[in-house]
């Protein structure tokens, strides 16, 4: 890979990283259904009138749209608000790997590899070492939540295969216009509170600033940097640098939020990232080791 091409994949995932950060700060004033509906309404629009629909059946956006998007990062945003800091959602929501393999086994009746069970075992040691430490920064509440939105980025990636190879800015920008609706609806069910004209009114601009990142530097520049590069290099040269999304978490959540790094928090991190490495490049490392 080019130089200045590894410079824009770690650019997209510090982006992606210090998000998290970002969504903590827009959770302060806006809900968590709410900031997401407002997400993909400005991700949508007025981007929407410039990009044409991905070639592939509308039914598939739809289904895309409101498990990838809606109820995803519902799940992520009311997690968060639950009581999980960013640097263990950014973390957390890792495992939506070993999702991704187990569905394809479940689903597509895919055989795991040794490194791929062995890998997800390591990870989810760290998702229980997190589990032990409920209390506090973590709530179980939210624990669950941030798990069940990975599992729903598994679900997602697998629906995403049927795309094959199309426009991913374009799929994103269809999909955030499927997502809005339900969102706006769940919230105002949901969080009847959020509608007084008071909380419209009173938004800083520091919240502003927030929901513009999540939407613009976030869902619409990194997805688009993102699939570009997975155009111009294997997805096994590309992937490997989503690693380092909890690294930038958690940094950003220590320097901005002020977030304490204990040891466990650092000892979970490195499990579910070891648990990802064994998974992505345990196969390669097995084959140069191999006698000949």
């Amino acid at each position: 890979m080019r130089l200045h091409h590894m410079a824009l994949a770690l650019l997209v995932v510090a982006i992606w990283g210090i998000n998290f950060v970002v969504i903590k700060v827009g959770l302060k004033e806006i809900p968590p259904i709410l900031l997401c509906a407002l997400r993909f309404f400005l991700a949508a629009f007025p981007a929407i009138f410039f990009i044409k629909r991905p070639p592939v059946p509308f039914y598939m956006i739809i289904k895309f749209g409101l498990i990838m998007f809606a109820l995803q990062f519902a799940l992520l945003f009311s997690g968060m608000h639950a009581g999980t800091t960013a640097g263990l959602a950014s973390l957390l929501l890792q495992i939506q790997v070993f999702f991704t393999v187990l569905l394809a086994v479940v689903f597509l009746a895919e055989r795991p590899s040794v490194w791929q069970i062995g890998g997800a075992l390591v990870a989810f040691s760290g998702i229980g070492f997190v589990a032990a430490n409920i209390g506090g920064e973590v709530s179980a509440y939210g624990l669950i939540l941030i798990v069940a939105a990975a599992a729903l980025w598994g679900i997602g990636n697998l629906m995403s295969k049927q795309f094959g190879k199309i426009d991913m800015l374009a799929l994103v920008v269809w999909s955030s216009l499927i997502a809005w609706p339900p969102l706006l609806l769940l919230s105002s069910l949901m969080e009847p509170d959020s509608w007084r004209i008071e909380v419209f009114t009173h938004i800083s601009w520091l919240t502003v600033g927030a929901i513009g990142y999540i939407v613009y530097p976030v869902t619409l520049l990194g997805f688009a940097a993102w699939s570009w590069l997975l155009s111009r290099y294997p997805a096994s040269t590309v992937a490997p640098f989503t690693l380092l999304v909890p690294v930038f978490g958690f940094t950003a959540s220590t320097l901005v939020l002020d977030e304490p790094l204990q040891s466990w928090k650092l000892i979970a991190a490195v499990l579910v990232i070891g648990g990802l490495c064994i998974n992505l490049f345990g196969p390669r490392i097995a084959v140069r080791f191999r006698p000949g």
